[in-house]
């Protein structure tokens, strides 16, 4: 039997102010009854995700975890309940240990609440800073039917003005959706990431959680670092789009070719099912809080779930991580939107 490494002493190499290797991780879950075997996946596989991490990106890697439920008297036991950063593998492990499924009430959950305690943790100044969100509920106040609080956040939260925070402090968010019970919510929680330079990664197959979770993180750690490299080279280019008055997709396609003619590769998970879509991108990341996302929720004909199938995972979906790709357009469209946020 080969080496166990030991994750707790893996030597940590000395970093540069901004290295894209210094990595803050947050996990934003919810707690509630129908995620128990998300959490169990998380809870058996951290240590390993941690391992892959190190090994594979040289990575000095914090941990938190942010538990969310609801609001009373959806919930009586708690509306968050926040771990912050560690670099000790085990201790997030013994987080998750005592992390419980149950409750939730009626069908919409705390996210806003969860997003917006990711803004107050001890985040790194230099760090590249990850949160992925593992929910198969939407917030208050997108859609009325079952929603006790239709007029969203009984704290006053709004999921959008949070992730717009989140970008502007360059978190970026990845949202694992569990499908199909949020399918009907794609669009909305695919525009929460695409606000960041994040993705949507819809699952149905819990196990996989660790190798989309590797993925996603080794993959943003390549486009950070690509984005370091070619950054005088977007600057000059963005300022000439802007005097120009170019469309948004037309500065991600400048992009992209500033990275073909420097010949750069990136990693690339395989997320077939996660492109944002044009309602994402066009519509819902450009409203400018919940209720002009709910306005246009409302006025937009009710899909049937079993309408999703054809554009759903499968438990067989892999999720691979591609190495040494090409920047593709959807990577240069993530880029581009960091780039506006980091600027501002």
């Amino acid at each position: 039997m080969g080496a166990v490494l030991d994750v707790e002493k893996v030597d940590r190499p000395e970093l540069a102010k901004h290295d894209s290797t210094i990595l803050d991780l947050v996990f934003i879950m919810d707690c509630t009854a129908s995620m128990g075997s998300y959490i169990d996946s998380a809870r058996s596989n951290i240590r390993s995700i941690v391992e892959e991490i190190v090994v594979s990106e040289k990575s000095d890697i914090r941990l938190a975890l942010i538990e969310y439920r609801d609001h009373p008297p959806q919930d009586t036991t708690f509306v968050t309940r926040v771990h912050d950063f560690t670099a000790k593998s085990n201790k997030m492990k013994r987080w998750l240990e005592h992390c419980q499924a149950q409750g939730g009430g009626d069908a919409p959950e705390a996210v806003a609440d969860g997003l917006h305690d990711a803004l107050k943790l001890s985040w790194r100044a230099e760090s590249t800073k990850i949160c992925v969100l593992i929910s198969d509920a939407r917030p208050h106040g997108l859609d009325p039917n079952g929603d006790d609080f239709p007029n969203g956040c009984p704290a006053g939260l709004d999921p959008i003005k949070v992730v717009r925070e989140m970008a502007a402090k360059r978190i970026t968010l990845y949202v694992v959706g569990v499908e199909p019970p949020i399918v009907r919510y794609r669009d909305f929680f695919m525009s929460l990431a695409y606000i960041t330079g994040g993705q949507y990664v819809p699952m149905v197959a819990s196990k996989l959680l660790a190798k989309v979770i590797i993925g996603a993180v080794r993959e943003e750690i390549s486009l950070e670092r690509l984005m370091q490299e070619a950054q005088a080279d977007i600057d000059r280019e963005m300022q000439k789009a802007e005097a120009e008055g170019v469309s948004e997709k037309e500065k991600a396609k400048r992009i992209n070719n500033i990275f073909a003619s420097k010949n750069m590769r990136a990693k690339q998970m395989h997320n077939s099912f996660g492109a944002a879509s044009s309602l994402a991108q066009d519509c819902y990341s450009k409203c400018v809080d919940m209720s002009e996302i709910k306005s246009v929720f409302s006025s937009k004909p009710s899909t049937p779930p079993a309408a999703f199938t054809s554009t759903m995972p499968t438990a067989e979906t892999t999720y691979d991580l591609m190495e040494d790709q090409h920047v593709n357009e959807e990577q240069s469209s993530r880029v581009y939107q960091k780039w506006q946020n980091r600027r501002k």
